[in-house]
């Protein structure tokens, strides 16, 4: 019986660290610019104007292919120590245009970008 106890506030205890740590986990934090993580690129639903809750964030550096991404959309490059950001018509970073710069952003036509490329410093 006291093993069973043990068990079920061990289980309790791990239960709520849990629920604590998702709870964090979810919230943006303060350092976010327009919804944009510290450290990621931001790619904003089209039309959205100004931009506040993005739809793709990117954290890895090199490239990443986009889909379905028509129209006008903001790019934002949230990024730190100076990594930059392209947006490239060709799939997997090719063909790549001007970099976007650490702490700017672009308000895009994406129709005819198929990927984006993080760039490290």
């Amino acid at each position: 019986m006291r093993n069973m106890i043990r068990g079920a506030a061990a289980l309790a205890t791990a239960a709520v660290a849990v629920i604590a740590l998702s709870g964090t986990a979810t919230s943006a934090p303060a350092d976010a610019w327009a919804g944009c993580p510290d450290g990621a690129v931001c790619i904003y639903p089209e039309n959205q104007n100004p931009a506040v809750k993005p739809t793709h964030i990117y954290h890895a550096y090199g490239a990443h292919n986009l889909s379905n991404q028509v129209g006008r959309h903001w790019v934002l490059n949230n990024q730190t120590g100076g990594a930059s950001a392209n947006l490239c018509t060709g799939y997997n970073g090719a063909g790549c245009g001007d970099r976007i710069a650490a702490h700017t952003g672009v308000y895009a036509d994406l129709g005819p970008i198929n990927s984006i490329r993080l760039n490290r410093p």
